[in-house]
């Protein structure tokens, strides 16, 4: 049970519903709720789709058909998450505009690369190296599902915030992402450490 919760609390960490809520910031003014709902919730199966699969076929897909070492998709996972962590910290929500896709946010562009990235897909193959196959499918739909909900319920408390206290929800904005950046920036060093790891423990 204890190895189930940590599985979880590290792909949630890494999903980030606190900080993806202020990516999706675009879309949490322009949509209404029911729309925005429907959109996270495909946006979700699709990730929880391809975490799946990473977790069942992670050696496979790495070693076969990439033909790279997990341990490299380590290190560059961490490289990115450490870029986007500094821009946040230094910049501000402004950072997260070199990061829009060019086609909007369409359900495609949510699912990657806000909720598919370097990060969670490392996770995923964690999770299914830790696990038993549908141990680790059941760890990461919960996980998505919450985190998928944690978003809406934050969509739904921006709208009733919103029309009030404008000012409240633009500190918000502010402090939690600079916040959740040096926490990015922790698991991405993490990351790059545990990649070189393998890759020294190699010779």
């Amino acid at each position: 049970m204890t190895n189930f919760i940590q599985s979880s609390v590290l792909l949630l960490v890494l999903l980030n519903p606190f900080l993806v809520i202020i990516y999706l910031f675009d879309i949490v003014e322009k949509l209404d709720r029911r729309q925005f709902s429907l959109t996270l919730t495909y946006a979700g199966i699709i990730a929880g789709v391809v975490y799946c699969c990473f977790a069942i076929l992670g050696d496979i897909i790495f070693g076969s058909i990439l033909q790279a070492e997990f341990a490299s998709f380590q290190i560059f996972g961490g490289i990115i998450f450490l870029l986007i962590g500094l821009q946040f910290v230094f910049r501000g929500p402004s950072s997260i505009e070199f990061l829009k896709s060019d086609s909007g946010f369409s359900v495609g562009a949510v699912a990657m690369p806000v909720l598919i990235g370097p990060g969670t897909i490392s996770a995923s193959v964690v999770i299914g190296k830790r696990h038993e196959q549908l141990a680790a499918i059941a760890i990461i739909l919960t996980t998505v599902a919450l985190a998928i909900a944690i978003i809406i319920g934050l969509k739904i408390l921006h709208d009733f915030v919103r029309p009030q206290n404008e000012a409240i929800v633009d500190k918000y904005i502010e402090i939690t992402g600079r916040i959740s950046a040096l926490y990015i920036g922790t698991v991405s060093i993490e990351m790059i450490m545990k990649g070189l790891g393998t890759w020294f423990g190699k010779f």
